[in-house]
């Protein structure tokens, strides 16, 4: 479904996307992993490539618009062309994760800088490439947590809290991509979002449990299981869907 079409992957070393960069390759696409840390993604490409897939590593800080703008056009000099980027990488300061009443205002606004600029910054850097290029596909990660309030009871007994500013930022990010879907549509330039539910990454049991029982079948999600709709946001095959949020959760959200 990917064959030939260039693909970056923001965030490209981490636990979601390491899975988006070998399913891009599977499909016949070419997966560039570009990370804020440059080994860890020529360790997920030098994978991929030993598989049969392809795929390229390369650096990215996506609060740097140089950083940003050397990527296009490192791309667009070797391939001639990008398809799409998968807005993807999760960037926050050392005191993320604190519950509402420790935030402190200069982490949130951090944090917001980092996180929701960042997604801004590679939206509009790649936006006006794909304008220019006769369009292209921007796919921002979002989560259930930027379509409603987070449920708070199933944190209980853990150290564990959904961040105001995760759901702050999430949310923005579903609205920024409607805005740039709107801005750019009559440029051939699509811009949606995937809103994944929970991944599994090692939580405790008693808060998988708490959390399942809002699910389907299958509860807490795996990496794995968001690709599908990743391929299909990616493809031909949704080439007139453009500034719509699909969340994948199991029905969490219900």
């Amino acid at each position: 479904m990917l064959v030939e079409k260039v693909i970056v992957v923001t965030g490209g070393a981490g636990l979601l996307g390491s899975s988006f960069c070998r399913t891009i390759a599977e499909h016949g696409g070419l997966a560039i992993v570009a990370d804020l840390n440059l080994e860890a993604a020529g360790q997920v490409a030098n994978k991929i490539n030993e598989l049969g897939g392809r795929a390229e590593a390369a650096a990215l800080d996506i609060t740097d618009a140089d950083s940003v703008n050397s990527l296009i056009a490192s791309i667009h000099d070797h391939h001639g062309h990008i398809d799409a980027v998968v807005n993807n990488a999760y960037p926050r300061n050392q005191n993320w994760g604190r519950k509402l009443e420790d935030v402190l205002y200069g982490d949130f606004c951090e944090n917001m800088n980092l996180h929701l600029g960042g997604y801004f910054l590679v939206a509009q850097k790649f936006s006006l490439y794909f304008r220019d290029h006769g369009g292209g596909n921007i796919v921002n990660i979002a989560s259930i947590y930027g379509c409603k309030a987070p449920r708070f009871e199933i944190y209980a007994g853990t150290s564990m809290t959904t961040p105001v500013e995760y759901a702050a930022i999430k949310s923005a990010v579903i609205h920024l991509t409607q805005y740039f879907a709107q801005y750019f549509k009559k440029n051939g330039v699509r811009c949606n979002t995937l809103s994944p539910g929970g991944i599994i990454d090692r939580q405790p049991e008693s808060f998988l449990e708490r959390y399942n029982d809002f699910c389907g079948v299958k509860g807490m999600l795996d990496a794995v299981d968001l690709v599908g709709a990743l391929v299909f946001l990616l493809s031909d095959d949704s080439k007139f869907i453009t500034g719509q949020n699909l969340i994948v959760d199991d029905g969490f959200t219900l």
